[in-house]
């Protein structure tokens, strides 16, 4: 948003209303918050729907760029149906590719078949999914964009890593694996607690579960996972780059993703990413070289992987620059942004 107003262009952002938009305002960007819901609900959708549609038609945007599954089909329905002249689409995951009931994964197939024949521009963020795009015939030209952080924000950092183990009352040679994602069954927690019960480390696990996350709470696991002290919650945190610069591995036990924020975060600062082997994650960790990759949903191999990079400090070390080095290249805001920019036609 901020690269397309610099390039001269005018931004309107679309989303649900929430406290995350005090800095987006803060810069003086307007945004719309019509009904969005995280909801199979058909009442909910047809409002949102409606919403959406209104909103095109009274300021007529010569582009709809939409992202994620739901809020991204209606957009694109109610963006067509409002004569919008370009419909754009970011797929940041296909649900059909996520575990889970068949008709579940069904609908959501013929959810992206009907909005790809709409889709002017159409992008991923990971490349198998642009693969998947083609090979289903979902879109005739997918492009994948990549994702990125910014490397001044997130980056090795002595100063945070010595900061926050003070507040937590660490010393330097306590080993630290953290996990960053929402609470939720998907992103592999019970793996997770049962693996660490043998891993010589603290465990810290930043996130919540948000109102609209649907299936298992993870409170029961987390209370139940018998860590005592070595389990830290930090819940939501605004300052995620220091605690990723204060831990010594990062870890992503998922079943499922599009191409993660979080393993780029810990990439760029410098840490090997213990991540499943799923699409989205082995697009950017270098099994051996950069992290491990271990099957979703095993609790040996991803408590082996961790024990081997808890107990061996130039290893970690070696991973990180690996790993940091290939975020540089390959994982950076600056390369995603252009690349989207240029997708979009949309450069100043």
């Amino acid at each position: 948003m901020r690269e397309l107003r610099a390039a001269g262009h005018e931004v309107v952002g679309v989303c649900a209303e929430g406290a995350l938009l005090d800095d987006v305002r803060a810069e003086r960007f307007v945004v719309e918050t019509p009904p969005l819901a995280r909801s199979l609900s058909p009442v909910a959708q047809v409002r949102a729907f409606l919403a959406l549609y209104r909103l095109f038609r009274t300021r007529r945007p010569d582009v709809v760029h939409a992202h994620m599954p739901i809020s991204g089909f209606l957009a694109r329905l109610a963006a067509r149906a409002a004569g919008v002249p370009v419909v754009a689409y970011t797929c940041h995951g296909f649900l059909f590719n996520q575990p889970g009931p068949w008709w579940r994964r069904g609908l959501s197939l013929a959810m992206e078949w009907v909005a790809g024949r709409i889709t002017d521009v159409f992008m991923t963020v990971s490349r198998e999914e642009a693969k998947d795009a083609r090979r289903l015939r979902i879109h005739a030209n997918p492009v994948a964009v990549g994702n990125g952080r910014d490397p001044a924000l997130f980056l090795p950092d002595a100063g945070a890593r010595a900061r926050v183990r003070a507040s937590l009352g660490l010393g330097e040679d306590a080993v630290v694996i953290t996990a960053v994602s929402r609470l939720v069954r998907h992103k592999g927690y019970p793996e997770l607690l049962t693996a660490m019960a043998d891993v010589p480390a603290q465990l810290w696990v930043v996130g919540e579960r948000l109102p609209s996350d649907h299936g298992e709470d993870m409170a029961a696991y987390f209370a139940g996972a018998g860590l005592g002290p070595r389990l830290q919650l930090l819940g939501y945190r605004r300052d995620v780059a220091a605690i990723l610069a204060a831990s010594d591995i990062f870890v992503l036990p998922s079943y499922f993703e599009g191409l993660p924020m979080s393993v780029i975060e810990a990439m760029l600062c410098g840490l090997p990413v213990v991540a499943t082997d799923i699409r989205g994650p082995r697009e950017q960790v270098v099994d051996g070289q950069t992290g491990l990759l271990v099957p979703a949903g095993e609790v040996a191999p991803l408590a082996d992987a961790l024990r081997l990079l808890a107990g061996d400090a130039a290893m970690r070390r070696r991973m990180g620059d690996a790993g940091l080095a290939r975020a540089l290249q390959n994982f950076t805001a600056e390369t995603v942004i252009s690349q989207t920019m240029q997708t979009l036609g949309l450069t100043a």
